[in-house]
């Protein structure tokens, strides 16, 4: 019985002309990254613009919002923290949402800024929406999951670390 190399075996290039596959693969978390932006910087933005988001009380306000999850949350620990002083928290969150949104959307460090929305994802999936039964119905635990993969594998590509890592190989003479 004779072994031989097998030389049909699918790799994708790094450079060259690529098939509809390759290309496909190349770009293939493009939309979970672009999606996962604008959502972030939406949320951020509204709520920086809801008067009453920005409260300590009152229907709609952060605060309200916080005392009303309280009870069933996971970690109720967490809301008695952020309750100390809930507009100092709203701004937090909302900066940070915007914060993650703009970083992902323009790959700029984009590991840190997954992982931003997914501590983000994960704390209001411990209080807001722990509750959600069945679970599924919570969109806080499926945000979480969809930042997993762009901790994973950063913004190789249209992003400013892609450009920022192609400008450091070509000074140091390559890939190694």
């Amino acid at each position: 019985m004779t072994h031989g190399i097998r030389t049909d075996t699918h790799s994708t290039r790094l450079d060259g002309p690529r098939g509809l596959r390759d290309t496909a693969a190349h770009y293939a978390l493009l939309p979970l990254r672009v999606f996962l932006g604008i959502t972030f910087v939406y949320a951020g933005l509204d709520k920086l613009t809801d008067s009453a988001f920005l409260k300590s009380g009152g229907a709609g306000s952060i605060g309200e919002t916080m005392r009303a999850a309280r009870g069933s949350a996971a970690v109720p620990a967490l809301i008695d923290l952020a309750l100390k002083s809930p507009v100092g928290f709203g701004y937090g969150i909302a900066l940070g949402e915007l914060a993650v949104g703009i970083g992902t959307l323009l790959g700029l460090l984009g590991r840190l800024a997954a992982l931003g929305g997914a501590l983000i994802s994960l704390s209001l999936w411990l209080t807001v929406s722990w509750a959600t039964s069945p679970y599924y119905y919570g969109n806080d635990l499926a945000y979480l999951m969809a930042w997993l993969p762009l901790i994973l594998a950063g913004a190789p590509y249209l992003s400013v670390d892609a450009a920022w890592l192609t400008r450091r190989r070509r000074r140091s003479g390559g890939y190694r």
